[in-house]
């Protein structure tokens, strides 16, 4: 299906020279002169790589349709995972690098939805959210005001974050997995 570039938006999946590509990133970017063009970041769903690419506003590119399906996470199989339909418990093998930097928030029987384009997986979404627990955080420097200061952790899954002063090594939270930020306190 023809679309307008202006239209393209993270987690599509596009068809560009021949390939599919799975769009990471997109930025509209209107310069002080000329006309207004669109810049995608977005990976090769073959070969992994990630590249760049501009288009003016009104071009088209070809999009393709993804049918969504929901799967639960079972186990790591080297640079694969493992994934299973709920109803039927039919498995199947998945790259790891389908999750890009989302992975390392991958938990055992995590509830995840795939793309697929003609029975093909081409992307994987995490929950938006996940608990964690703070294995290192820095202790509170005295001054610091409590609003605007944040400090450096390390959450059990190895993963560096920033929290806010009162978040103590041994805690959990829960964290956006799309950028790894703080949200909130996890309920007991």
């Amino acid at each position: 299906m023809k679309q307008q570039a202006n239209q393209i938006r993270a987690g599509q999946v596009i068809e560009h020279e021949g390939r599919r590509w799975t769009v990471l990133k997109q930025q509209i970017i209107t310069p002080g002169k000329g006309g207004a063009f669109i810049q995608v970041e977005m990976r090769d769903l073959r070969t992994g790589n990630k590249t760049n690419e501009r288009w003016r506003t009104a071009d088209t590119v070809e999009r393709l349709m993804t049918d969504e399906k929901e799967v639960t996470y079972s186990y790591a199989d080297g640079d694969n995972i493992v994934l299973m339909e709920p109803e039927t418990f039919e498995q199947m093998v998945v790259p790891l690098a389908l999750l890009g930097d989302a992975a390392p928030f991958l938990q055992d029987n995590m509830h995840l939805t795939i793309d697929l384009v003609e029975g093909e997986p081409v992307a994987v979404h995490l929950p938006q959210t996940v608990v964690l627990e703070v294995t290192e955080a820095d202790p509170v420097v005295k001054g610091q005001t409590a609003s605007s200061s944040y400090k450096p952790a390390r959450l059990s899954n190895g993963v560096k974050t920033m929290v806010p002063p009162f978040v103590e090594a041994g805690e959990r939270i829960v964290v956006r997995t799309e950028d790894a930020s703080y949200v909130e306190r996890a309920k007991a």
